[in-house]
């Protein structure tokens, strides 16, 4: 089981455009400091409530792990951003419970206590890999929760062209496709009539968005298999855990699979996946 030791630094992240935060960084602030641990804000939040920061990249190296404040798309960013410096990520929700960010700030400085007694848990999460080929070149991007290939109008339809493992698979035609990490499930993949995939398994699913034919379905596939995605369209858009927004071409390809590293969350010992998916989604009620 994955645990951190001797913690002497935080990173901390706050939600964009949320000044009112301030006052619960001050009181988490003080609640690390007190136990020895230093907070580093990162600039951005930092400018939000005229506290000096680092730049996110020099903040991700010298910390131990990361905090977020605000709900799940905060920590959603935080963890795609901090991908390749294989920092956990804690998530407090400044509002609503989420499915990702479900600690409680009241909850903070008894769980800090716990951290430091190593009562906690980190669960490894899977990433998706894009690599987009273009004829100029290649890109590589990650994201936490899915990859969704769409139309860039909203008067058309688009044509997706799919391969998996390099054998053709299905052309999809409609308004695009979810590809969606077991943890994105219950994002836009659920939304679209996507399944409810267990956070800690090693597959993917690929949700077709309002079909032209009724006949197409959602798809789970194994994490070791690769999908290759394309348009016979003049163009289209990748769109990266909600936030991020490339355009591609008919002359680009989209490779997606599952990355080699997880995502690393840290959890309450007792956090139960299926108790919050009961109260988030009202079941039983």
């Amino acid at each position: 089981m994955l645990k951190l030791t001797n913690i002497k630094r935080v990173g901390m992240l706050l939600r964009p455009s949320t000044p009112e935060l301030k006052e619960m960084f001050f009181e988490a602030k003080r609640i690390f400091e007190s136990r020895g641990i230093e907070v580093i804000i990162d600039n951005i939040s930092g400018g939000m409530i005229d506290v000096m920061g680092q730049p996110f990249d020099m903040m991700c190296q010298n910390c131990d792990f990361l905090v977020t404040i605000g709900g799940d798309g905060t920590l959603i960013s935080a963890v795609r951003r901090s991908y390749r410096y294989q920092l956990p990520v804690l998530g407090i929700h400044a509002g609503k419970l989420g499915f990702l960010a479900d600690l409680d700030f009241a909850e903070l400085e008894s769980f800090v206590d716990k951290m430091i007694e190593g009562e906690y848990r980190i669960d490894q999460r899977a990433v998706l890999q894009a690599t987009i080929v273009t004829p100029n070149g290649e890109s590589q991007i990650f994201a936490f929760n899915d990859i969704v290939l769409t139309r860039p109008s909203i008067a058309k339809m688009i044509r997706l062209e799919t391969y998996v493992d390099g054998r053709s698979f299905n052309t999809y035609y409609g308004d695009g496709v979810v590809v969606s990490t077991p943890t994105g499930s219950t994002a836009y993949n659920l939304s679209a009539g996507g399944p409810v995939l267990f956070p800690l398994t090693q597959v993917f699913a690929l949700t077709p968005i309002c079909p032209h034919s009724l006949t197409q379905r959602p798809v789970v596939l194994p994490g070791h298999f690769e999908i290759e995605m394309k348009t016979p369209d003049a163009s289209a858009l990748v769109i990266v855990d909600g936030q991020d927004l490339v355009e591609i071409s008919d002359c680009d390809t989209v490779h997606i699979k599952l990355a080699s590293g997880a995502a690393h969350l840290i959890h309450r010992k007792e956090f139960n996946y299926f108790e919050v998916l009961k109260e988030k989604l009202g079941w039983g009620n």
